[in-house]
């Protein structure tokens, strides 16, 4: 049964290892969530089955990519506040600043410091309104 208290978070990422380990760090604190694809969680938000607080989003995946769930999220009137943030291995600063456009709260680049990943996480789900 789900503890009502925690903040829930959805990790959307094709690699299973990034999954395992960002659930592993979290889920002392959040109720997890894990989607291998874009298109899995798109459906899973769409049609309610769950409205996290907080969606942690890899870009670089099969079929639909990070850009394309931003997108597909920001499009869905009930999920247009929830905030984002991007895990990557993209470092360049012109996908970032795009990111920071697109409205994504953090963009985090991969492999990622799991204290500093655990800060801005509680950071994100602050500014949920």
């Amino acid at each position: 049964m789900a503890n009502e208290n925690k903040k829930t978070i959805l990790l959307v990422d094709d690699d299973e290892m990034q999954l395992t380990t960002a659930e592993l760090f979290l889920k002392s604190e959040y109720e997890i969530y894990k989607m291998t694809s874009g298109e899995e969680a798109i459906e899973h938000l769409s049609t309610k089955k769950i409205t996290p607080d907080l969606i942690m989003l890899d870009i670089l995946m099969p079929k639909m990519d990070g850009w394309e769930v931003l997108k597909r999220i920001r499009a869905i009137g009930f999920l247009k506040d929830i905030p984002i943030i991007f895990l990557t291995s993209l470092e360049e600063e012109a996908d970032k600043k795009q990111a920071l456009k697109l409205g994504v709260t953090d963009f985090i680049t991969k492999p990622y410091n799991m204290m500093d990943l655990k800060g801005r996480v509680k950071d994100a789900i602050k500014l949920r309104p």
